[in-house]
């Protein structure tokens, strides 16, 4: 029975959610545009779709994957495992923690492989480039970025290194690479950036950050909790604007490769 009310309030929250957007699409379309709506009980339906699931979506979130990086975070970092895995026993050693940098990273990976905005910025990058960005290359590569991104926020979280200092030395890093990059890959990394803090890496990564905090000792979660989302933000720029500059080293070497062929067989 709580379920199934839980389950109520959340479809009663979406819809409060969904109502602005409706809406303003509505007064736009009548109003300032004037045109009926084409199409509209296929819109409807979308509507009804997104509704549903975003409803489902949130229940999920709440039931499972809140609960589980809390629980992953205290277990990973309880001095029983610990010792049953012949660590170090010393909790304020940063190397006694390995599997937690192995579990952020691969939480990291998962969640961005299954974000849908990550999905859908793709799947336009693919198409407005003709098939040149290969669709499942950018996630792997964004998602390559955010692990590696979440596992160096869970080692500022257990040293309890300044936050600024990794983000600081973080954007030094894309100003340079910006200045290197091809100019057609710059808007795509920074848009890639963006769309990994979104509805599956959020909250996931956020209950990995407080859990993991709660659980080290000497750590605040009000103070060393938050952080790794703007990591999830950072390095997919990096890591998006490397994958620019390699494809580009490569294609250059091609290029210069063809050249010489062309110049021999003259």
């Amino acid at each position: 029975m709580e379920l199934v009310i839980n389950f109520l309030t959340m479809l009663t929250d979406s819809g409060r959610d969904l109502l602005p957007i409706v809406l303003l699409f509505t007064f736009f379309q009548l109003v300032v545009i004037r045109q009926p709506f084409s199409n509209l009980k296929r819109i409807i339906g979308g509507m009804v779709y997104v509704y549903l699931g975003l409803t489902l979506f949130l229940a999920g979130l709440e039931q499972a994957l809140f609960p589980i990086g809390n629980i992953m975070a205290a277990q990973l970092t309880d001095p029983a495992f610990l010792r049953a895995d012949l660590l170090a026993a010393d909790l304020s050693n940063w190397k006694t923690y390995g599997w937690v940098y192995v579990f952020a990273a691969a939480i990291g990976f998962a969640t961005t492989i299954a974000e849908p905005s990550l999905i859908a910025v793709a799947y336009k990058a693919k198409e407005v480039s003709s098939g040149s960005i290969n669709q499942l290359a950018l996630r792997i590569t964004v998602a390559l970025g955010v692990a590696f991104g979440i596992a160096l926020g869970s080692f500022r979280i257990i040293t309890g290194t300044p936050l600024y200092l990794y983000i600081l030395v973080g954007y030094i890093i894309v100003v340079m690479q910006t200045a290197f990059a091809p100019k057609s890959i710059i808007p795509l990394a920074y848009d890639s950036g963006g769309v990994t803090t979104s509805t599956v890496t959020v909250p996931v990564v956020a209950a990995l950050g407080l859990g993991l905090s709660a659980a080290v000792p000497g750590r605040n979660p009000a103070i060393d909790g938050f952080g790794l989302i703007a990591f999830a933000s950072l390095f997919p720029i990096i890591s998006v604007l490397g994958y620019g500059q390699f494809a580009q080293l490569i294609a250059g070497r091609e290029k210069r490769h063809r050249n010489k062929e062309e110049y021999d067989a003259v």
